[in-house]
């Protein structure tokens, strides 16, 4: 059978097992994200942006780092309670120092970066929802990481998050993204299994460019630094979104 979206339970995604198997260190995969995605945004003017999203925001805060060079505020959007309680945990609470140098290395690329890690993320605003239901025309940027390719198993259904991400922003907003690359059905942890839809960049070309102008996508290879789950790297996107 295949696994949708709605068939998982993600209040039970497990945070510790994957800050633990990702996020401990800048791995050289992270580097060259980070390193594309600087590129990006030093493309922008400082606070050019007044609202953007990050669209299934999860537990990873370099997206967030990197949206505060260009950003005033940004909408972290999560539907699974422990990412929120996590989210919550950093930005209100206290920051892991494992994120310090994914700070050190946004600023170096990026100097708009906010000069401390508090500072970059000042912006953030957390969000308990489904990216499913924003409402379109939102946002002058929406920024998406490793979500619409790792929460089904359905290629059509992963397209459908792919356009409701573009529709978050007005027409002619900005768009940036990453996906791992014929990403599989994975296990994070010693026994939870998630569902993997496998995409490369022709496949992520086809479904972006009818929402899409301005068009760039790129692939980065498999990091052998970080678990095996089955993928074969990662396919790194910008553009600008026209009307869906």
């Amino acid at each position: 059978m295949t696994t949708h979206n709605d068939d998982v339970d993600w209040d039970r995604w497990p945070v510790s097992d994957y800050l633990a198997e990702n996020y401990r260190e800048v791995h050289a995969s992270d580097a060259a994200v980070i390193a594309h995605h600087s590129a990006f945004y030093r493309g922008l003017p400082p606070g050019r942006i007044a609202r953007a999203v990050e669209f299934g925001a999860g537990p990873n805060l370099y997206p967030l780092i990197l949206a505060s060079a260009a950003c005033r505020r940004i909408d972290a959007v999560e539907a699974g309670a422990s990412n929120i309680a996590y989210l919550e945990d950093q930005i209100c609470h206290r920051l892991d120092a494992s994120w310090l140098p994914f700070h050190t290395l946004c600023r170096r690329l990026n100097p708009e970066v906010p000069a401390t890690l508090a500072g970059a993320l000042a912006p953030v605003n957390i969000v308990h929802a489904d990216v499913r239901t924003l409402p379109p025309g939102a946002y002058g940027l929406a920024s998406m990481h490793f979500v619409a390719e790792s929460v089904t198993e359905d290629f059509a259904e992963f397209a459908d998050f792919c356009r409701a991400f573009v529709r978050t922003v007005r027409p002619g907003g900005h768009l940036v993204a990453a996906f791992m690359e014929n990403m599989p059905t994975y296990r994070i942890g010693p026994a939870s299994r998630w569902p993997g839809c496998p995409v490369n960049p022709a496949t992520v070309t086809e479904v972006f460019t009818p929402l899409t102008r301005d068009l760039d996508v790129t692939h980065i290879d498999v990091d052998p630094t970080l678990p095996d789950y089955g993928d074969s790297g990662m396919v790194l996107l910008t553009g600008v979104a026209e009307a869906v």
